[in-house]
């Protein structure tokens, strides 16, 4: 099949627009579905295909503008209806978020995944790829006193690996340990070392916003990872949340959060060396946790539904013009 610019974006409307399967595509054109792959890859290559969600109704491109002055992130922002539940807020953003991990995601990739309510919501909407050398890796640990985190983690990452035909890398160790000590004397094993060098070579990160209180609570709040005790000091520590389970406060610190010592996350610092990072947010409860992280410099992309994005910058600066 020739591959001048009408044909890639037929293929392109027919993925993109229309929501057709690679499978379907290829059963219409009568070529290969890896043909298919190759087409919408090079629709990609030539800047046929871009991804970008506008919502003529609001005023999207100021409050874009606005994300990028102040923090230096592309916000792709996600329109969801007034009184929407946050279930519902979630899956759509989560939706846009998939699509454009898909667009973004190469041969040869390492892809860092960081587990979490966000991530697991995106991985029921990715779309299978012809993709081959990929790697998936997890980004934090998720043991904890009850439970290994196996079951739960290694099913999000198992999606993303099936949809880009990956190889899967779990970060087997805790969320947190109960002692400084352990984890510096974890790190010094030649193992996790190997897990490390392999989390350090990610290109692509994907990640949600942990909302300590947050309307839909994040699973690392909600699923005993955290004892009262626990809670008690991070909220003595002004922390707001948590982006790879890092605890952050509003103002992007985190490096004097003592909790921190114990956590097996990437941090900030690890993170800005990825060059692609999405962070993916929905609900305005999460608004303090979401500066914080954006203020820590850790991500490049920004999914988030409208109305979290405008809280966040009403929270940022109180009379700020976004009309």
């Amino acid at each position: 099949m020739r591959r001048n610019n009408d044909t890639l974006l037929k293929v392109a409307r027919m993925y993109h627009v229309q929501a057709e399967t690679m499978e379907a595509i290829a059963n219409q054109l009568g070529v290969s579905r890896s043909t298919v792959s190759r087409l919408l890859k090079d629709a990609r290559d030539r800047g046929l295909v871009r991804v970008s969600i506008v919502d003529p109704d609001r005023p999207a491109t100021r409050i874009s503008e606005l994300f990028e002055r102040f923090f230096h992130v592309q916000a792709h922002l996600v329109n969801v209806r007034n009184g929407a539940s946050s279930v519902f807020r979630l899956e759509q953003v989560a939706r846009v978020a998939a699509r454009l991990l898909d667009e973004i995601v190469r041969n040869d990739d390492t892809v860092g995944i960081a587990w979490g309510t966000t991530t697991a919501a995106m991985a029921a909407q990715l779309r299978p790829r012809d993709l081959s050398g990929v790697t998936i890796v997890g980004l934090n640990g998720g043991a904890n006193q009850s439970t290994t985190g196996l079951p739960y983690v290694g099913s999000i990452l198992q999606r993303f690996a099936t949809a880009f035909n990956a190889d899967e890398q779990l970060f087997p160790l805790p969320a947190f340990f109960d002692d400084p000590s352990t984890r510096q004397a974890m790190w010094a094993e030649r193992s996790t070392q190997h897990m490390l060098a392999v989390r350090a070579r990610t290109r692509v990160a994907v990640f949600g916003v942990g909302g300590l209180g947050s309307e839909l609570q994040s699973h690392v709040y909600a699923a005993n990872y955290l004892s009262a005790g626990d809670l008690g000091e991070l909220k003595s520590s002004n922390v707001v949340g948590d982006v790879c389970t890092v605890m952050l406060r509003e103002d992007g610190s985190w490096r004097d959060v003592a909790f921190n010592e114990r956590a097996t996350g990437m941090t900030p610092d690890e993170l800005r060396r990825i060059p692609k990072r999405i962070c993916v947010v929905s609900g305005a409860s999460k608004a303090p946790a979401v500066l914080g992280a954006l203020r820590a410099g850790v991500a490049t992309d920004l999914v988030i539904d409208d109305e979290t994005a405008r809280v966040v910058l009403r929270r940022m600066r109180p009379g700020l013009r976004l009309e």
